[in-house]
């Protein structure tokens, strides 16, 4: 059966994108000294940011009052930033329009794209480099027909580093649907799941043709694979790949 996962996006060529104005997509993690949540909930939280996003009727809406602004974002670099804050950061951030998602421990805040060079004085001062996260605890085995993204064993990312990328999986999967499968999705509230991939699986995603994310290399990593994108059957089905 066709997935809708498999069906190619249009997309301008990189010289396009790079000749046009650059936005960026802020997130900001909630990283309280004495409760940093659990880093693969954190990663999942910001996926589900990002996807909240862009189906929030603000940008859906021909006249949304963010629509223009994710669309010039998606015409250029597709750039996301996660910045962490605490205390008073966090709820001045909370003061700026965005919408907060919450995990299981993470509490994550995704903002309507910014100009590269033109973020609010309240987000260009927290602070972006080193945000890392240790799970709070087992992590279990994916849920049955749930949709995952699957990270690159090969690669040492920080959390906020890896919580971009999750988003960026997330987005080419909400390219990919129609609008009823949209729907479905986010009436489960977004559900996916975070996981690492063994060697020989993530060789597996990478020659299977199902969508990966590819990383430009602009910070902490060279370019290449990060994230690929395996569906569950209930909500955005992709085929499911055999495990060992």
């Amino acid at each position: 059966m066709t997935s809708p996962f498999d069906a190619p996006v249009p997309a301008p060529a990189p010289e396009d994108r790079d000749a046009r104005p650059q936005y960026v997509l802020p997130l900001v993690v909630r990283l309280e000294r004495a409760t940093p949540p659990g880093r693969t909930d954190a990663l999942e939280t910001s996926a589900r940011a990002v996807l909240t996003l862009l189906s929030d009727p603000r940008v859906t809406a021909p006249d949304g009052e963010w629509a223009e602004r994710v669309e010039a974002w998606e015409d250029a670099r597709i750039r996301k930033v996660v910045r962490r804050a605490r205390g008073g950061e966090w709820r001045r951030a909370g003061e700026l329009p965005g919408i907060t998602v919450a995990g299981r421990e993470a509490e994550v805040r995704v903002f309507p794209p910014v100009p590269l060079d033109g973020w609010p004085k309240e987000l260009a001062k927290l602070q972006v480099s080193g945000t890392d996260l240790e799970e709070s605890g087992p992590v279990a085995e994916p849920g049955a027909g749930l949709p995952v993204l699957w990270l690159n064993p090969e690669l040492e990312m920080s959390a906020g580093k890896t919580m971009a990328q999750t988003g960026h999986a997330a987005q080419l999967a909400w390219w990919r649907l129609d609008d009823a499968q949209r729907k479905e999705w986010a009436e489960s509230g977004f559900a996916l799941a975070v996981r690492t991939a063994t060697p020989q699986a993530w060789a597996e995603l990478v020659a299977s043709g199902l969508p990966l994310v590819q990383d430009a290399g602009f910070t902490e990593i060279a370019p290449g694979l990060t994230v690929a994108l395996e569906g569950g059957e209930r909500y955005c089905p992709t085929p499911r790949l055999r495990r060992p």
